[in-house]
């Protein structure tokens, strides 16, 4: 058990489960501590050691779990795992590889996952389940409901007030009016509450390790307009870049964070296609953004992070001249950066060849700046230069097994065929289960390039072997038009 002194007394800051046990909670003076168990193991508390270990602590998880991480003194961690739950193959699995490496190392764990930080906080502290806890989404008000008002993290004092008001639970202070509570206890009261409920943003704080390029501007006033903001994200970058050039790496991505006077933390974030410390390029990628940001009251400090950045060896920073000639070539990446971080980095994509049977297949999505997977494309045999995703049903005339279509009515339109080339037999890939995909079956189709008498050019398949048409599985599809 561990004690610090407060205002002369000495309290309780820690407790094991025998001492949770025996009555003796954070909180209480020494003194009572002794009065209910003779027999205590007391040691001087340090909160600047413990402050450290939580840091520490904090680095390892956001190498792990999630990206930001923060600590929560004087016991605890902030998670945001949005967006990580799938690398574990879902959130309640992550929950419980964090529980299980934590009980490795020796700390007794309550953890929580909710909507909001102030309801996880809450629940991990008052819900004593002994193991992860998940509240489910939108449930977070129904959790919040019977816990006590000291889940809120208010000040003691304004808590020890409530009770002796009759305030006992959460769901008493969401039923009463404000205006009086707000008077008597001020607006810490509803800001806490509002947090907890989702209707006040309470974004984390998180720590990153020392080697991570990062800068910070502090400032005497408060900013709140725009240019000023630009002028010191320019100066922020210049201090990273200086970082980044040192170390011979580049960034790929930057995470700008506004603090205001307030209290809450915004942030901006923008990424980059290739490693790269320009300067320009990068202000001119969180310029963009920085009509996202509320100030609100004003922002009184800002600080840019780079979380991503890669190896960068020297490099000219103008373009390059082209040989022989007198034209500076483009700077493609900066280019991909400035729609990307517009656009959405899913957006912008470029088509590759990919080997593949089936040619729905045959096309894949990359970066823009990504390598081919194959050196070029199948020109053995004709492709339409317009297919269809997915391939639409069509109505068929035809003889057979093996004869082209007659005619055939796509789109409510009745095509006459003239002339016709095939048929030229794909098989499903083996290697893939059949079905695996809610797209086209993988099974036998035989192709057909047909030219009607208005002069169109269509690509249709027969789906099925031809030979049985009894079964029922013989259907007729259009997959594409050649130009």
């Amino acid at each position: 058990m561990t004690v610090v002194p407060d205002h002369g007394r000495r309290v309780i800051a820690g407790t094991d489960a025998r001492a949770q046990a025996a009555g003796v909670m954070p909180g209480m003076t020494l003194t009572k501590a002794r009065m209910l168990v003779g027999t205590l193991d007391v040691r001087d508390g340090d909160p600047e050691a413990d402050l450290h270990g939580l840091r520490k602590l904090a680095l390892w998880a956001g190498q792990r779990y999630a990206p930001h991480v923060a600590p929560c003194p004087p016991d605890g961690l902030w998670l945001d795992i949005t967006g990580c739950a799938h690398l574990f193959e879902g959130e309640t699995p992550l929950l419980r590889d964090l529980h299980r490496r934590l009980a490795g190392f020796g700390l007794s764990a309550q953890i929580a996952a909710a909507d909001t930080p102030g309801c996880a906080h809450a629940v991990a502290r008052h819900v004593p389940a002994g193991r992860p806890v998940t509240i489910l989404p939108g449930d977070h008000r129904k959790a919040l409901a019977l816990l006590p008002i000291a889940a809120l993290r208010l000040d003691p004092m304004m808590a020890e007030a409530l009770r002796k008001l009759g305030f006992e639970r959460i769901e008493q202070l969401l039923v009463t009016a404000r205006a009086p509570l707000a008077k008597r206890f001020g607006p810490q009261l509803h800001r806490r509450l509002d947090q907890a409920m989702g209707l006040l943003p309470e974004p984390i704080d998180p720590v990153f390790p020392d080697h991570v390029p990062a800068a910070r501007r502090g400032f005497l006033e408060p900013i709140a307009t725009a240019p000023a903001f630009a002028q010191v994200i320019g100066d922020l970058v210049a201090d990273v870049v200086e970082q980044l050039t040192r170390d011979a790496r580049g960034a790929r991505r930057l995470d700008c964070w506004f603090h205001r006077v307030d209290g809450h933390t915004q942030a901006i974030r923008v990424g980059t296609a290739s490693p790269t410390r320009d300067p320009k390029h990068l202000a001119k990628l969180l310029n963009a953004k920085i009509e996202t940001v509320e100030p609100g009251l004003g922002i009184e400090a800002m600080t840019l992070v780079v979380p991503l950045n890669e190896p960068l060896g020297a490099r000219q920073a103008e373009g390059l001249i082209a040989r022989g000639t007198n034209r500076v070539t483009p700077d493609l990446p900066a280019l991909v950066d400035t729609l990307a971080n517009r656009f959405g980095a899913r957006a912008l994509y470029r088509s590759t060849s990919r080997a593949s049977a089936m040619p729905e297949r045959g096309v894949a999505h990359v970066a823009p700046l990504a390598g081919a997977r194959d050196k070029s494309w199948n020109t053995d045999v004709p492709r339409p230069a317009r297919m269809l995703d997915p391939p639409e049903p069509v109505e068929v005339i035809a003889m057979l097994p093996d004869h082209p279509p007659a005619q055939f009515v796509w789109r409510r339109e009745r095509h006459r065929v003239t002339q016709a080339d095939g048929p030229e037999r794909l098989h499903g890939e083996w290697w893939r289960e059949a079905g695996h995909e809610a797209e086209m079956p993988f099974a036998v189709r035989d192709y057909y390039q047909v030219e009607t008498a208005s002069g169109g050019r269509y690509w249709l398949f027969r789906l099925g072997d031809g030979e049985n048409p009894a079964t029922g599985t013989m259907r007729w599809f259009v997959h594409g038009a050649f130009a």
